[in-house]
């Protein structure tokens, strides 16, 4: 198995940086400099927490998370390019948990929202490879491009007398 972490930050970045980029209130030069510094940040941060053998073990520690209270790897690589706190309380949603681990990165805006899969590789002792028909189910991006606004629900209906 693969003992970089190469994939995983890149797609937790670009996730981050496209999250400040659709705001439009940084510039792309500021955007570099910030994807730089969370890079960086999250490679320090993962160093010794990262467990391909294991993927999910030190899933907690690799978590990034708003929870009305920021994520301090993100404000700390925000400040390199001069971003406040209540800035980026303004840029980001103020619920968002970014899960970057071991051949899966993904997320969920919202404490009820979809997790959706930002990156996902096969590890070397693989899982074999999704039958051809379930490459037609509905993931979030696919639901996004079909207009759909809000995740299903799964409702489970109690009777007490």
């Amino acid at each position: 198995p693969r003992a970089d972490m190469v994939p995983e930050i890149a797609a937790a970045v670009g996730f981050v940086s496209g999250l400040l980029r659709t705001r439009g209130c940084v510039s792309e030069q500021q955007l570099q400099v910030f994807s730089g510094a969370l890079r960086e940040a999250l490679t320090e941060h993962y160093k010794h927490h990262w467990f391909p053998e294991k993927p999910f073990k030190g899933s907690g520690y690799r978590c990034i998370r708003i929870n009305h209270k920021m994520d301090p790897i993100i404000s700390k690589a925000a400040g390199q390019i001069g971003l406040s706190l209540p800035q980026l309380y303004q840029l980001l949603p103020s619920e968002l948990t970014l899960w970057v681990d071991p051949y899966e990165v993904s997320y969920r805006i919202g404490e009820d929202g979809s997790i959706c899969c930002l990156y996902e590789a096969a590890a070397a002792a693989a899982k074999p490879s999704p039958p051809p028909s379930s490459y037609g189910m509905l993931t979030c991006k696919n639901q996004l491009m079909l207009g759909r606004t809000s995740p299903s629900k799964n409702y489970i209906m109690t009777v007490s007398s």
